[in-house]
């Protein structure tokens, strides 16, 4: 059970290409504003992301057989940016699966990635464009962290860089079903749990500021604990809150939201899944984040958490972190008021299977799909 969700991600969607005619056209929020899927490219082999650098009109896509490509002006350049295939363990919920550009990349000209290997385990590295902006130089990749996986599911793999400028890397509990190794909850492993690390110098340096530094037995890279599978997680760039959705076990799918400079959070798996007791009827909530948001299998099978919308295109979304289900296919979106979630909207659209979201430069919103499609959130017609 635990590997059917994003493992049918895959099955690779290699197959991609499909190209789909009439993209949906949905309903609005409480003020009326409507919102449609339109075709932004086609012909993509399992695109898991899609970001730009700062100031920069291309759009990256990571394609998770190893593989990142550039659209612009519309068109998907036929070579990639990069093309890590060799390195690269691909299939159910490995492969490439996570670039950040540096926030100083227009001169450093560096990136990172997170990918699983040909042995199953994380690896994040650094890599660097050559002269062509449109070309990355495949043997400039310098090791940052190395992380075992125990089991081939649950691998998180997005790496960000949050408004602070650190570099923050997402990890699952290392598979199987239900953490049967406890590492949700366990300080003294880097799984279960987000990361937060200065990539500045080589390799990396641990933030003093990070909640654990000086605690023994525990990680210091450790930012938040207690997370089965954050596949995506996100900053709102102007709203000053992280946005975590993990993925859930059997039952429930949850979105988190914290303040982006708190540290130090267990989200609670695996004590619980969502805001449910996991492994039996009672249990000790004392110390644990609950999620803003949850839905149950009824609704779908497995979270993917998007993006707080700030783009221009469509104005009356501003403020609507958007979200949705691998198996369901709608687009769903909330705007976190109060330490809630308010303005809860269905917006009557069926994506698919939406494997990710992505942001551009300018703040637009895209969601990537199983069948090799890249759709943006734009104003209903």
């Amino acid at each position: 059970m635990a590997m059917r969700r994003f493992g049918l991600l895959t099955l690779l969607a290699i197959a991609a290409g499909a190209c789909e005619s009439d993209p949906p056209t949905g309903g609005g929020p409480p003020d009326g504003e409507g919102i449609r899927l339109e075709t932004v490219a086609t012909g993509l082999a399992s695109p898991v992301l899609l970001t730009s650098p700062s100031g920069d009109s291309r759009l990256f896509v990571v394609e998770q057989p190893g593989r990142i490509r550039i659209i612009e002006h519309g068109a998907l350049r036929a070579q990639p940016f990069l093309d890590i295939t060799g390195r690269v363990g691909s299939g159910g919920e490995r492969g490439l699966l996570g670039l950040a550009f540096r926030p100083d990349y227009a001169t450093t000209g560096e990136f990172i990635v997170n990918y699983t290997d040909t042995s199953g385990d994380t690896r994040v590295e650094r890599f660097r464009v050559t002269t062509d902006p449109d070309v990355a130089d495949p043997g400039s990749g310098e090791l940052v962290l190395a992380v075992d996986q125990p089991f081939s599911n649950h691998n998180g793999g997005l790496v960000l860089f949050g408004p602070d400028g650190m570099l923050y890397i997402g990890l699952g509990d290392g598979g199987s079903g239900g953490d049967p190794q406890g590492h949700g909850q366990n300080h003294g492993t880097l799984l279960g749990s987000i990361l937060r690390i200065d990539v500045a110098g080589e390799p990396y340096a641990v933030p003093p500021d990070n909640p654990l530094v000086g605690v023994a037995g525990a990680r210091p890279e450790i930012w938040a604990t207690g997370l089965r599978n954050p596949w995506r997680f996100s900053f709102d760039r102007t709203g000053g809150h992280l946005y975590i959705a993990d993925v859930g076990q059997n039952q429930h799918e949850e979105v988190n939201v914290a303040d982006a400079a708190t540290g130090g959070l267990n989200y609670g798996w695996n004590i619980m899944e969502a805001t449910h007791c996991f492994s039996s009827s009672a249990c000790d909530r004392d110390g644990l984040t609950l999620p803003v948001l949850e839905y149950g299998h009824g609704e779908g099978c497995s979270i993917t958490g998007g993006h707080v919308y700030r783009g221009n295109a469509v104005p009356g979304i501003a403020g609507h972190y958007f979200y949705s289900d691998y198996c369901s296919g709608w687009i769903r979106s909330f705007r976190y008021a109060n330490g809630m979630a308010a303005d809860r909207t269905d917006w009557g659209l069926d994506a698919g299977q939406v494997l990710s979201f992505g942001e551009d430069a300018a703040g637009e919103v895209y969601v990537l799909t199983a069948a090799g499609v890249v759709y943006r959130l734009a104003p209903a017609q």
